[in-house]
């Protein structure tokens, strides 16, 4: 049975190459799900949070998935490139939807900046005189190269980059086990499961400072949705989007749960700090030849996956609002291999702070772009959210079809997910060090309620949202 279908008049002919398969959608949608806040960003929060940073992955795990159900219901109701930005603008108005699509950007932005700043960490793991700067600049640009290839080779880079990733975080995992259970290596004698509750308790800072980890574990989420992204050249989303969608509990509990979880059975939480990649720190002290830098290889992989898949996403994400008149039209131009270099160029001119942060303050950049991508995120979901609640009113109603992925529970999940969210938030602006997010986020709103404003006064068409939207169906 086809999936049910709205009016595709109102729907820019996207001109992409459906050139995703099934294989390739799948690693994506499990690289989305593993990157720099899991391999760089945990070291800081098991130093702040000790054990107890399991359950707060697990907490944050089950919300990813009300939220990717909740995307999913809507894929499968309308697939489009830019999702987001298109069920915004559908269900909350214009303006929601170019407020969605600039942020999403931005969202893409900050961490790809976050990511280069990890890669050019872990450069320093091998040759601690390069400067940091120099890294990331260089990076930045092989990328930029990589990204403007047609889609099929940009799938299959990201299927290669996420397989290097998923095996070797079950290779951690395996190894991580055999030490618990037959106590070789290094670390045989002190690893012990009792490592999770032994050194001051699972919750040795108070669970006040578990939930300020919450933040930092967010954002460690941050590219699951990029799946909603690529729904535009999938081959087949109708089947490939729900496989990808109903894998995540597994994924998420394999690779960051149970990764986590062995890992400090094997190290004691004492010995993580801010800066050092819970992995090769486990590596190095269970004293594999050579496992250190492996790990810290994968860990490079990961970065530059991640940021791989932050210029995928910004240029589709900039088409899609000059397609809708909220961005200049130029960026419509897709190149001949039907990719939008344009907006791919200038998402990776921005991407280049990053290298200036690196420059500049080396030691702040990582947590200063990190707290901004995970506001922008958080508007991002919350947007997925209230369209999802607003889309089965809709239904309910009989104004518009059902889609063949509805979510369990109806909208029940996504008010959760949305109270969370919410929660979260009210923590960052708790956080001294992270408040700085939300300062950022309130310029960026007026900066984007200007040109709003002006886009109004020049082409007021595009800001007036058409009278009967919603015709009865049923």
């Amino acid at each position: 049975m086809a999936s049910p279908q709205v009016d595709t008049e109102s729907v820019p002919e996207e001109g992409y190459e459906r050139g995703l398969n099934s294989r390739q959608v799948q690693m994506i949608a499990i690289g989305g799900a593993i990157g720099v806040g899991l391999f760089l960003g945990a070291g800081a929060n098991i130093a702040k949070a000790g054990p107890s940073l399991i359950v707060m992955y697990a907490l944050a795990g089950v919300i990813i998935f009300f939220i990717m159900r909740a995307l999913g219901e809507l894929l499968l109701y309308r697939p489009v490139s830019g999702s987001f930005a298109e069920y915004s603008r559908e269900f909350l108005g214009p303006f929601f939807g170019y407020f969605t699509g600039w942020t999403y950007w931005l969202m893409w932005v900050v961490t790809g900046m976050a990511e280069l700043t990890a890669a050019a960490i872990y450069i320093n793991f091998w040759f601690p005189a390069i400067p940091q700067w120099t890294s990331a600049l260089v990076f930045l640009i092989i990328l930029f190269g990589a990204n403007l290839i047609s889609v099929k080779l940009f799938g299959e880079i990201e299927f290669w980059f996420s397989m290097v990733k998923v095996t070797a975080i079950i290779g951690m995992i395996v190894i991580g086990l055999g030490v618990l259970t037959l106590g070789f290596s290094q670390a045989g004698d002190t690893a012990a499961v009792s490592n999770l509750w032994a050194f001051d308790g699972f919750f040795p800072k108070g669970i006040g400072s578990s939930l300020m980890t919450l933040q930092g574990v967010m954002f460690a989420y941050l590219a699951v949705e990029l799946v909603g992204v690529t729904a535009g050249e999938s081959e087949n989303p109708e089947k490939t989007l729900p496989k990808a969608i109903n894998t995540l509990p597994w994924r998420i509990a394999l690779f960051y749960v149970g990764a986590l979880t062995v890992i400090l059975c094997v190290v004691k939480w004492t010995e993580f700090s801010d800066g050092v990649s819970p992995f090769v720190k486990a590596f190095a002290v269970i004293g594999i030849p050579a496992g250190a830098g492996i790990v810290n290889f994968v860990v490079l992989t990961a970065a530059l996956s991640s940021c791989n898949s932050g210029m995928y996403s910004t240029g589709r994400m900039l088409r899609n609002l000059a397609d809708n008149g909220e961005a200049p039209k130029v960026f419509q131009r897709l190149s001949s291999t039907k990719t939008p270099a344009l907006g791919i160029a200038t998402s990776v001119v921005f991407m280049g702070i990053g290298v200036v942060l690196n420059y500049t303050v080396p030691e702040k950049a990582f947590g200063y772009v990190t707290s901004v991508a995970t506001a922008a995120g958080i508007w991002t979901w919350l947007m997925i959210l209230i369209s999802h609640v607003l889309y089965r009113r809709q239904v309910v109603a009989g104004r518009l079809p059902a889609s063949a992925f509805p979510a369990p529970g109806g909208s029940v999940c996504s008010y959760i997910a949305i109270a969370f969210l919410l929660f979260v938030t009210a923590l960052i602006a708790m956080d001294a060090d992270s408040r700085i997010c939300l300062y950022v986020m309130a310029g960026w709103a007026v900066a984007l309620g200007i040109g709003w404003a002006v886009l109004k006064t020049r082409n007021p068409q595009v800001t007036q949202r058409g009278e009967g939207h919603f015709e009865k169906v049923g």
